[in-house]
């Protein structure tokens, strides 16, 4: 009989050390998630559990996965964190009453670190396409972009379409629509590509001789090429490999993106979204005035 005591004592100890080491999980905001740590206390648990939007109210910020891209986000000459999208996105938050907290992550794994919890949107001149629509739940559109190539001035007459560069060696940005105008053009697929971390990178190696062409975005392209450290580079003209929109990726069925397109349109309506694109120059680019 005491055996059988103390076997039914030790069971039940064994379990209150299980429900404990349970509770104490940190746990990963999103749909269908239990609640995150330090989130608001107000918010009730379940609430917190199935809403992106009360989690990241409840957390008081807005985590943005970003690489650095003009005239998007970057830093200029003063050492100020500047950009199109750095405004757009203080502004949605504003509306959002959170604060926004940028995360520099590498692009090719984007939706990994949207899933995993380090960031709650891709907010970075992202083109939306069908594949990241399968795994993203993405805002209304917002700027129109498009593909081109880059190459150094002195080859303007050696290459003036994609046929002149099969066989070429070609860069962009791993997991980007640069890569993937790659892979869908006859010629360009012909070329030896490499991918690289940043579009920036692509420009540098192009500069320096060691790929004879990059395939990046129109936005950076018209902000950087040409000047500055890029003044001896140009885009290939009246060659655009495909037409796209930019949107903002949020986990696949997150509350937020209904808050976010209402806060968007806000922003347009009252002209507030147009002057942040006059100022970085993308007014002719913005959805909204086409």
């Amino acid at each position: 009989m005491k055996q059988k005591l103390l076997s039914l004592a030790l069971a039940a100890a064994l379990g209150l050390s299980m429900a404990a080491c349970s509770s104490g999980q940190a746990q990963t905001p999103g749909n269908s998630t239990p609640s995150a740590p330090n989130s608001d206390p107000t918010a009730s648990p379940e609430a917190v559990d199935n809403s992106d939007l009360a989690y990241v109210q409840g957390q008081g910020k807005l985590k943005i996965g970003y690489t650095v891209f003009a005239p998007m986000n970057y830093t200029d000459d003063n050492g100020e964190f500047i950009g199109f999208e750095t405004e757009f996105a203080k502004a949605v938050c504003e509306k959002l009453g959170v604060e926004p907290e940028f995360v520099e992550i590498n692009w090719d794994a984007k939706v990994v670190e949207l899933e995993s919890g380090s960031i709650d949107c891709i907010w970075n001149g992202m083109t939306i396409t069908k594949e990241l629509e399968e795994s993203l739940s993405i805002s209304n559109p917002y700027v129109k972009n498009y593909q081109v190539v880059v190459i150094r001035a002195a080859d303007a007459d050696r290459y003036t379409s994609t046929a002149d560069l099969a066989g070429a060696n070609l860069d962009a940005e791993a997991g980007s629509a640069g890569e993937a105008a790659i892979a869908g053009d006859e010629n360009l697929s012909q070329g030896n590509y490499v991918a690289v971390a940043k579009q920036t990178d692509g420009l540098l190696e192009v500069k320096s001789g060691v790929a004879d062409a990059c395939v990046l975005d129109f936005v950076l392209a018209g902000a950087l090429v040409g000047q500055a450290d890029y003044a001896d580079l140009m885009v290939i003209p009246n060659l655009e490999l495909s037409v796209e929109e930019y949107g903002v990726g949020f986990r696949k069925g997150s509350d937020i993106v209904p808050a976010f397109n209402q806060a968007m349109q806000e922003l347009i309506d009252d002209g507030t979204l147009n002057e942040i694109a006059v100022r970085y120059e993308l007014d002719d680019l913005l959805l909204a005035n086409q």
